[in-house]
């Protein structure tokens, strides 16, 4: 599987960690925000989405709301603020990948994608509740985008596409 991600500065990536530490979890890549995921985004769509992403300011994201995803695999999270400037972004990135990759999840796609970032993943009832209370109330963190790259969850290779914006802020 191919997953197009926003990495986070510093500050954000360690708040985010703590959060992970505080209720035992432990992930395999650095804190982020997934905008698609489908089992191969080759590299024909990559160079578009290159081209595409360098024309584009990556807006801050709001981590602002604790919630879960009570799924198969119960998912605690934290939620980003929507705003017009965050889907703007989505939906430029899906205008590229409309039709030119394989297997796009539905999770992922316009109107239906929900931004978070995992906190812990697949853990049964008792330990979503005993995570849930182990980091409440949680401060909202702002996550400015790092790099936007791509991620091979079978290999772990970690192709960037863009380094963070240089506007201002």
């Amino acid at each position: 599987m191919h997953a197009l991600v926003a990495f986070f500065d510093d500050e954000a990536d360690k708040r985010v960690r703590d959060l992970q530490k505080r209720v035992g979890a432990k992930h395999k890549y650095p804190p982020h925000l997934t905008y698609a995921v489908a089992s191969t985004i080759g590299p024909k769509v990559r160079k578009e989405l290159r081209e595409d992403l360098e024309r584009l300011w990556m807006p801050d994201l709001y981590l602002h709301t604790l919630s879960t995803f009570s799924t198969s695999e119960n998912v605690l999270m934290l939620a980003a603020v929507v705003d017009t400037e965050l889907l703007a972004v989505h939906s430029a990135i899906h205008d590229v990948l409309a039709s030119k990759v394989k297997n796009p999840s539905a999770y992922y796609l316009p109107g239906n994608w929900v931004p978070h970032c995992t906190l812990v993943h697949d853990v049964d009832d008792e330990a979503m509740k005993a995570a849930f209370a182990a980091v409440f109330p949680v401060e909202p963190i702002r996550a400015k985008v790092r790099e936007v790259s791509i991620v091979d969850t079978q290999t772990g290779e970690i192709d960037v596409l863009k380094k963070a914006s240089t506007a201002p802020r």
